[in-house]
């Protein structure tokens, strides 16, 4: 199920979907992805507002260059069909699937969506999908939810609601996430779809948001979901190949485009031998840090 090309999804910035104000102007902070929430942000009585409200946002031509989640209401609440009908008709780009817990919700979601795509006329397949895993049992199906569909794009760790289920509470140091975030990671990487982290709760503490980017940076992940604006610019520059990454980089694969011209299986570079891995990984590299608009020098 692997993918074949990169695309950076580092910072994924919440929207309540029944907060006008926000929706109207949430483009101009330039995440990698906008999620619009149209589940727990929004009351029951702001339901149907809020979708529409998301609605014409995705319409709207100030979001066409930016990616465009939608968190929609789970299939066994009033709203869920409704939502996914009016916003693959609206054009979204990826629908965040809420409180996965097996592959079976994929499906079942995965069927719902198919139907609003051929109803409106979209093309089947277009509509992606994002399964957000916020239970314990979730966790122990996060293999079989990674490799439900091809649809998939990610599979996300939602922290507030899995601690709670685990009976236990967040801590500075996240101990208690660990195993969760290394169960969803294994899972993402087996079935080659993103990872991404749960949301930093205390918005005001820069420097514990930096102490946990800089962790599930090293777990691997390929980005956090965000509630404030001001992570943005930190999380992108965290995730940001260094000048000194893009040199070696470049070193590697130029050494590795030599070896080839002579048929040398074997690379040498500054008298190291350099693995197939390494190569892989400086390729990525690159391709990385010119999306992220950084250049070889």
């Amino acid at each position: 199920m692997g993918k074949d090309t990169v695309k950076l999804r580092r910072s994924m910035l919440f929207v309540p979907g029944a907060n006008a104000a926000m929706i109207s102007n949430s483009f101009i902070y330039k995440p990698d992805s906008l999620i619009f929430d149209l589940e727990d942000s929004v009351s029951i009585k702001e339901k149907d507002g809020a979708r529409m409200l998301v609605v014409q946002a995705l319409k709207h031509p100030f979001y066409k260059n930016i990616e465009k989640i939608v968190r929609v209401n789970s299939l066994t609440s009033d709203f869920g069909i409704n939502d996914i009908k009016a916003v693959v008709a609206a054009g979204v780009d990826v629908i965040r699937l809420p409180k996965t817990d097996s592959a079976q919700d994929v499906l079942d979601m995965q069927k719902e969506i198919e139907a609003a795509e051929k109803k409106y006329g979209i093309e089947v397949g277009k509509t992606k999908m994002m399964a957000a895993i916020e239970s314990a049992i979730g966790i122990l199906n996060a293999r079989e939810i990674a490799f439900s569909t091809d649809r998939l794009i990610g599979i996300a760790l939602g922290a507030e609601d899995y601690v709670r289920d685990i009976k236990t509470e967040r801590s500075p140091d996240g101990i208690e996430l660990l195993f969760a975030r290394s169960s969803i990671l294994h899972a993402a990487r087996a079935a080659g779809i993103m990872a991404f982290d749960t949301v930093y709760s205390d918005a005001n503490n820069e420097e514990g948001f930096l102490k946990e980017a800089t962790l599930i940076k090293q777990l691997g992940f390929d980005g956090k979901s965000l509630v404030n604006p001001r992570q943005i610019e930190m999380l992108h520059n965290l995730y940001a190949p260094t000048q000194k990454d893009v040199d070696f980089a470049k070193q590697v694969v130029e050494a590795a485009k030599e070896a080839a011209k002579i048929g040398l299986g074997v690379v040498s570079l500054n008298g190291k031998m350099v693995d197939v891995p390494i190569i892989e990984r400086a390729k990525l590299v690159l391709e990385k840090a010119e999306l992220s608009g950084i250049r070889e020098q």
